[in-house]
């Protein structure tokens, strides 16, 4: 066992020395060490559940003849985060994560680790660690919230609140609607309902094979969660005896198979940011191309919100969850093997659609091309990123006139305060990986956007990066970003832009020359923060259709 290292012969006599101290027992000594990575915390809605969570990972680790040890890991909300300077340190911690995890892991020489995780940049920070890593390893999702309820119908995180303040600034809510919807929309523990990042994160980690069958979907709250935890526990002590490694079961026909099920399902523009970060610490490269490519061909089959009005992830559980998704696009898919034990082939074949309206069939997708597209051109020639799934067909072609501005707050608000109108583009610059710091998400704009009724009539575009949330004409992840001399930091207000989603393409009405002049003109970059964490960061971040990872 790679824990001998730590633990085993007479000069380890001190070792085992403070090992005792933590009230382990002499068998214990001689049992795989089991490092469970927890990112509870009392300040993430999503991880508030994760204590119960870990006593049955600790079960399931006992009884298949394991030793668990339980260690922290910081987690951040980006709901909580959004719309301030906290957001800089969302994507972030994102590569501390997974540094803890490498650290914890190396340092106490375990043997494996279940990774309970939950929320937006937790679950991959957990994913590179394990590619990274590369020893016995299993994840643990904890769940979706249920939906709140408010005046007759399902409510959530996104639609009812974010999007309740521009209808509150529209005059079209009261101020005590408002406050009633802040109490009802988020009623307990869970990653937020719809299919933002959290959640599409969890399904595609079950679908790449690195959680057992079920746990991207079961609810936080559901005893189904707790058995999935148990089993958890379990199966890291057959993965042991197996030496089966992350890397076997995160192959290149994985992230293929990932990018099928979040095409199919219409996930978060985030996993264009996430699955190619992940893949790297794997030693595989995943371009931007590739995304686009399995777009084309992958029907968009499950619509839950942001994109849909009718259904949430408990609607997915129910109706098969994500084996029941495989079952469907089996077609698809290629053949890999998942720390279950079971292959892709064998899950998909063993899943079944109880809802046909919630995972419809290839012969009646609600849309022929996946949810996300990546465009180029003359601003985006590294490419950019819009969820077309969130997209009304009357915006899928859009031209207007550019309004600059060089922040979030800034362009937020410019649209409270009603100088937004149709036909505007919104240009938010300096927010990406190295100009934000950290490629803030966009949630609050876009939110208030679509609450002031506009999400048809006003397109928006960003170097930074949007919530899972988020719908309409909203382009992210542009590059190169405006602090790395990219043509977003050229255009000037009142220039004409236009968004051609069916064709891939987005440009400025520039000539090649005049953009080579202007950024021959433009002035260089100073950091927005000196000192710190997010300083250091800023220095060794790559670009965003690289993943945002440290160089």
């Amino acid at each position: 066992m790679r824990s001998d290292d730590a633990k085993t012969g007479v000069e380890r006599a001190p070792n085992r020395c403070l090992l005792y101290a933590t009230g382990i027992s002499k068998m214990s000594v001689h049992k795989p060490f089991i490092g469970i990575a927890s990112s509870y915390s009392d300040l993430v809605p999503g991880h508030i559940g994760m204590r119960e969570l870990e006593r049955f990972v600790e079960r399931g680790v006992e009884s298949a003849g394991g030793t668990p040890f339980i260690f922290g890991l910081p987690a951040v909300c980006d709901g909580i985060a959004m719309g301030h300077s906290g957001m800089c340190y969302s994507l972030p911690s994102r590569e501390l994560i997974a540094d803890c995890v490498e650290s914890v892991a190396m340092a106490h020489k375990l043997d494996g680790l279940v990774l309970l995780t939950n929320c937006d940049k937790i679950t991959p920070g957990m994913l590179m660690a394990a590619g990274r890593l590369n020893i016995p390893c299993i994840m643990l999702t904890a769940g979706p919230m249920l939906t709140g309820f408010y005046k007759g119908r399902r409510r959530s995180l996104v639609r009812d609140s974010f999007e309740a303040v521009g209808l509150y600034r529209a005059k079209k809510i009261k101020e005590t609607e408002l406050e009633e919807l802040e109490l009802a929309a988020c009623p307990g523990q869970g990653s937020c309902q719809g299919l933002y990042t959290a959640n599409t994160m969890a399904c595609l980690t079950e679908i790449m094979g690195m959680s057992l069958p079920d746990c991207g979907t079961a609810p936080a709250v559901s005893s189904h969660k707790k058995r999935i935890a148990y089993e958890t526990g379990q199966r890291i002590i057959e993965l042991i005896k197996k030496n089966i490694l992350p890397r076997r079961i995160m192959t290149p026909e994985a992230f293929y198979n990932a990018i099928v099920a979040d095409m199919a399902l219409g996930g978060s523009t985030n996993t264009v940011l996430h699955l190619p970060a992940i893949a790297n610490e794997c030693g595989i490269k995943l371009p931007l191309t590739l995304f686009d490519k399995i777009s084309k061909m992958t029907p968009y089959i499950v619509k839950l919100e942001p994109a849909g009005d009718n259904y949430y992830m408990e609607d997915l559980y129910h109706a098969g969850g994500i084996p029941a998704v495989m079952s469907v696009l089996k077609g698809l898919l290629k053949d890999n093997p998942t720390v279950s034990g079971t292959s892709v082939s064998k899950i998909a074949q063993s899943g079944f659609v109880r809802d046909n309206e919630v995972i419809r069939p290839l012969k009646k997708p609600y849309a022929k091309e996946g949810g996300i597209a990546i465009l180029f051109g003359n601003i985006a020639y590294n490419g950019c990123v819009v969820k077309q799934s969130a997209v009304s067909p009357k915006a899928m072609k859009f031209t207007g006139v550019a309004r600059i501005y060089e922040s979030e707050e800034s362009a937020m608000s410019a649209i409270l305060f009603k100088k937004i109108k149709p036909g505007d583009v919104v240009v938010i610059r300096n927010e990406g990986p190295k100009g934000g710091p950290g490629m803030r998400e966009m949630l609050s704009p876009t939110a208030a956007i679509v609450g002031m009724g506009l999400s048809e009539s006003v397109a928006l575009i960003t170097d930074g990066r949007f919530s899972g949330g988020t719908r309409g004409p909203c382009i992210g992840h542009i590059s190169p970003e405006a602090a790395s001399d990219g043509p977003i930091g050229i255009i000037k207000d009142g220039e004409e832009i236009t968004i051609d989603i069916p064709n891939r393409k987005i440009s400025a009405k520039l000539t090649d020359m005049e953009i080579k002049f202007r950024l021959n003109r433009k002035k260089h970059f100073e950091p927005k923060i000196k000192t710190g964490w997010l300083s250091r960061y800023s220095r060794l971040v790559a670009s965003a259709d690289t993943g945002a990872v440290l160089k």
